[in-house]
């Protein structure tokens, strides 16, 4: 069994933010693969279901960011799982837009929802960092994490959380780089071959006739006959 978390805060005001693309991913996994109906349970919503043929509970702490911990530790302890048993998927400043990680162990670099987890279940559970980008300085961070995505972001968004879903099984699977391999399918464009583009055949034309060879009788008659046969013709005179 594992325990797949998914980072955010509750409450309709904060369902669009960015610090909540860890919720956005944990519910289309569900939705996709057919989990059971969300649950209060463990401070958080579960939802239970499989992924290949890993058995999964899907978790949504309700305890808001700076608590995520206490409702993985409650949930872990309960099911008599290990660190090694749970992946987080969480907002990710360090990577840009759309991108995507797997990370076993570690520091929560400044994460408050990763450094909860770490107090209640040590570091070594493994994260999907799903990549938001950083807003240029640090004190803009905040206000940053907690404001919608652009419009303009639509696009790439579902493309990184159809592209997560497509590769949970894998995900449980622990094959992370199949994992890799499913989100590059959504998010990366598709890129020539490396093949050069043969150049276009010129235009056929019609080939040039072959010159004719003249033959004697085909040339003019020689100049000075023709002379000769005026000077006939006028009595000599030239």
């Amino acid at each position: 069994m594992q325990l797949i978390v998914g980072l955010g805060n509750p409450g309709a005001q904060y369902a669009g933010n960015r610090h909540n693309i860890g919720w956005m991913a944990i519910d289309r996994i569900a939705a996709d693969h057919g989990f059971s109906p969300w649950r209060a349970r463990f401070q958080g919503l579960v939802a239970e279901g499989r992924l290949g043929d890993e058995k999964v509970v899907a978790l949504k702490p309700q305890t808001f960011m700076n608590l995520s911990g206490q409702s993985v530790g409650e949930a872990m302890r309960y099911l008599k799982l290990d660190p090694a048993d749970i992946v987080v998927l969480h907002d990710e400043l360090d990577l840009a837009p759309g991108k995507c990680r797997v990370k076993t162990g570690g520091g929560h670099a400044g994460h408050n929802g990763l450094r909860s987890i770490h107090q209640h279940v040590g570091e070594a559970y493994r994260r999907v960092r799903l990549g938001i980008g950083h807003p240029g300085h640090k004190d803009r961070v905040a206000g940053y994490v907690l404001s919608d995505f652009a419009k303009a972001d639509g696009a790439w968004l579902d493309d990184l959380i159809r592209g997560v879903s497509d590769g949970a099984p894998a995900l449980a699977a622990r094959d992370d780089g199949r994992f890799m391999t499913a989100v590059a399918a959504r998010t990366q464009p598709a890129r020539n071959s490396g093949t050069a583009r043969p150049a276009a055949a010129p235009e056929a034309r019609p080939p040039k006739p072959a010159p004719v060879a003249q033959t004697q009788a085909d040339r003019p008659a020689d100049l000075e006959g023709k002379l000769d046969a005026l000077r006939a013709m006028f009595g000599g005179k030239s």
